[in-house]
């Protein structure tokens, strides 16, 4: 029983980071959006790369891709949310059951493991070269995320019996 209520709380906790994270995002939008304004423009990258032909500077754009952002760290939240209540409520019940009950938990944490890697590693931090700005490179926290996104998702997908309880 230990293990299933560790699963279920990690899972929740990650639905509850996901929900404050669209919370600063809406009620902050201005300061969060620079950011996206920023790395999409490729403003702060080196002087001299040769990459910056992949700017986009138009802000409905910037605007369009923020929205897509909020909107999937949403998802991330119902996801997850509404998986830890799926895992509640199925504490007791037999570990084939406990088990089906993971799949929504699990597509939202992959959901969460993609949102963070391919657009905040692959898309921002390679094809917007994030990477090469001092004031715009969001490569670290977003690593952290995808750290314990991957243990939770790795964690939660292993069956009870593997583990001690």
């Amino acid at each position: 029983m230990a293990v299933r209520i560790s699963k279920t709380l990690l899972v929740g906790s990650i639905g509850l980071l996901a929900l404050v994270i669209v919370l600063n995002n809406l009620t902050d939008y201005n300061a969060n959006f620079q950011y996206i304004q920023h790395v999409m423009s490729m403003d702060t990258v080196f002087a001299d790369s040769q990459l910056t032909w992949r700017a986009i500077t138009s802000s409905p754009l910037q605007r369009a891709v923020y929205a897509i952002i909020i909107s999937t760290e949403f998802a991330i939240a119902l996801l997850c949310l509404l998986g830890a209540v799926r895992l509640a409520q199925d504490l007791g019940s037999s570990g084939d059951a406990f088990n089906r009950a993971k799949a929504t938990a699990i597509y939202g944490l992959t959901l969460a493991f993609l949102f963070w890697f391919v657009g905040f590693m692959v898309v921002a931090g390679e094809w917007f070269t994030m990477w090469q700005s001092l004031d715009w490179n969001g490569q670290q926290p977003a690593f952290r995320f995808i750290g314990c996104v991957g243990l939770v998702l790795i964690y939660l997908s292993l069956n009870d019996s593997d583990l001690a309880a």
